[in-house]
């Protein structure tokens, strides 16, 4: 059943089974999530993580147990579907805020009436809601997401699905609420707009239930985790890094607790055939069959990921496998990228940074062949073979096609059986490798193609954000498996524990250009802070005459210091924000006698986010001052 009636400000589940179709997906299984909580919700795909949320979004009930919400909170979330709306992208956005929408009706209905009092009262209640900086914060969401201000006006419909995700993404975040509930975020999202996503997230004053694949993203966000396995919600204090120390540690205990039982219980047993026809001891033999029954059955420790494959050994090829010479990249007669000059060797293993719809995947397009180049050549070595992955392939596959068929097609000659055990380190088992792949889901799709891809066996593997879609224990497999494979990587991603772990160099792409980039993620986390770098590296001119080149920084040097006490005063509040919520974290605080505690508590958290949106206002009005210096400067350097 489900109860609105619950405790403040704390979500409780109790026993709770839910269903999907004959099978429980969650068998009672209890949690409870307090007021200001951000949790990372984790488990395999299919596990039951978006049942849950439709759970709390009220649209299942339960098939036992109980539920408790607190009756007045507002719920926001991710729509994972957008139809294609004529309506405006901001409008769009600003539809996420119901009270901002009930707000502007009641104004228009009151001057309709013309009735002097209730046009006031509508006033007050739309400056309640914020309906006069409504706009300009739907924009700055929007901003932050990647949508630049020359189409933020444009309709929906005509936005491609990804960037659909990334509107229902800014309409939710837009919506004033006291729980959200996120569902892979950061899927269709570039790096530099998972960064943003990352600091408004920490800010965030309400309670957020989100469910997340990315370690790095998890690590800075949340303050706990919830793990759904083996039909159970597991919870564990921290980000996801602890989790793992301390599911680790369970584990461990785990086995040593299964193995110690099983010794024990082959003693019982013993006992009770030898003794059970024993009259004298039939009594000890009973108490002991009891034993059995009553003590907890303790699982082995399952710590293998159910996924487990490796690229075949990569044929030789002639060095450098690419070579580009003045090349230009673009669609039609127009160039996005422009004077690439770069190479490719056997082993090379390349991350592209840059912000969002600087080329990174028009770079690839032009790597993988599938885009001429506008000006210049690329050389291609003899027995080049290419990976390329891609999200579009994924719409690609042949629906009515099995696993088993779609590798069968790419030519390479196998036994069935050898073609099944390859599946099987994918997760394809049984019927699922020999049936259709229509009713596949995201990740299935997703592990597919890369099964297809490694089949391929290439010495350059090409890589379009790959973890997109992927649950974490196939993330794990995808990392292991890059990490042996000897050929060269080129690799596009907003996983940052992926690219540090996978990759040694990077290209940055940038006004334009390709260069190499001397850093590391930080470094390019830092880079992005400082629009005066960006906007040299567009222009390539701001150095100008020496003359030029001292006003220029006499200008710029101020307004770089305010962007960086405002970078700094951020995530200095972030770091106090992050120790008060794991204080807040304890279960000791929410007992009756911590009542007044609990009160100081949340009411310095309350101040310290407060403090954290102003810093973050600062930084943003500090940003806009440059960059709107930078205009002057750089036309008079030119």
């Amino acid at each position: 059943m489900l109860e609105l009636r619950g405790a403040a400000r704390v979500i409780q589940l109790r026993d709770i089974t839910l269903r999907r179709g004959s099978e429980p997906l969650i068998g009672q299984s209890s949690l409870t999530v307090h007021a200001g909580s951000r949790i990372g919700l984790i488990g395999a795909n299919g596990a039951g993580k978006s049942t849950l949320f439709a759970l709390l979004r009220g649209e299942l009930t339960v098939d036992a147990g109980e539920l408790s919400l607190p009756t007045h909170w507002t719920i926001a979330h991710l729509a994972q579907e957008t139809p294609g709306l004529p309506i405006p992208a901001i409008e769009h956005v600003l539809d996420g805020d119901t009270q901002l929408r009930q707000a502007e009706a009641e104004v228009a209905a009151a001057e309709q009436s013309e009735d002097g009092e209730r046009i006031g009262y509508a006033f007050a209640n739309l400056e309640a809601a914020g309906g006069y900086d409504a706009r300009a914060r739907a924009s700055a969401l929007m901003h932050g997401l990647g949508f630049a201000a020359e189409v933020q006006s444009q309709p929906v419909a005509s936005f491609s699905g990804g960037w659909r995700v990334r509107l229902n993404l800014a309409r939710a975040l837009m919506c004033p609420s006291d729980l959200l509930l996120l569902d892979e975020p950061t899927n269709h999202l570039d790096l530099e707009a998972v960064l943003w996503l990352e600091q408004w997230l920490k800010s965030y004053s309400g309670t957020l239930i989100m469910i997340a694949h990315d370690r790095d993203f998890l690590d800075a966000v949340v303050t706990g985790i919830v793990h759904l396995e083996h039909r159970k919600l597991t919870s564990y204090s921290g980000a996801y890094s602890a989790f793992e120390r301390q599911r680790a540690e369970r584990l461990a205990q785990q086995q040593a607790l299964y193995e110690r039982q099983q010794r024990e219980t082959a003693h019982m047993e013993a006992f009770i055939n030898r003794f059970r026809a024993k009259a004298t001891k039939a009594r000890a033999a009973q108490s002991r069959i009891k034993a059995l029954e009553r003590m907890e059955q303790v699982a082995p420790a399952h710590v293998d990921s159910p996924f487990s494959f490796a690229f075949p050994a990569p044929p030789k090829a002639g060095n450098p496998l690419l070579a580009l010479d003045d090349v230009s990249l673009g669609h039609g007669d127009t160039p996005i990228l422009s004077g690439i000059r770069q190479t490719l060797s056997p082993g090379d293993r390349i991350g592209l940074l840059g912000p969002n719809g600087a080329g990174k995947s028009t770079l690839v397009r032009g790597l993988a062949g599938t885009l001429e180049p506008l000006t210049g050549t690329i050389q291609r070595a003899a027995r080049l073979a290419v990976g390329y992955f891609a999200q579009h392939q994924l719409e690609q596959l042949d629906a009515q096609a099995s696993p088993m068929l779609h590798l069968e097609r790419l030519g390479r000659r196998a036994e069935p059986q050898q073609l099944r055990d390859f599946l099987g380190g994918f997760g394809f088992h049984g019927d699922q490798a020999v049936g259709p792949v229509a009713d596949f889901s995201g990740g299935e799709k997703a592990r597919l193609v890369l099964a297809m891809l490694v089949w391929q066996a290439p010495n350059l593997l090409l890589l379009d954000e790959p973890s997109n879609h992927l649950d974490l224990e196939m993330r794990h497999a995808l990392n292991l498996a890059l990490q042996q494979f000897e050929g060269a990587v080129v690799v596009v991603s907003h996983d940052r524990y992926l690219l540090e772990t996978t990759v040694a160099d990077y290209w940055l792409i940038s006004g334009g250009q390709v260069e190499r980039f001397d850093g590391d993620l930080q470094a390019y986390r830092q880079w992005l802070a400082r629009p005066a770098e960006r906007q040299s590296a567009k222009s390539g001119k701001l150095a100008g005459t020496p003359k030029t080149k001292k006003n220029s920084e006499a200008l710029l040097r101020p307004l770089q210091r305010r962007v960086d006490s405002a970078v700094a005063r951020m995530e200095a509040l972030d770091e106090a924000i992050n120790t008060l919520d794991h204080r807040l974290a304890d279960n000791a605080l929410y007992e009756a006698s911590a009542k007044q505690e609990l009160d100081q508590l949340l009411a310095q958290a309350d101040d310290l986010r407060a403090d954290r949106q102003a810093a973050e206002t600062e930084w943003m009005a500090a940003e806009e001052a440059l960059s709107a210096a930078l205009k002057p400067s750089i036309l008079e350097a030119e």
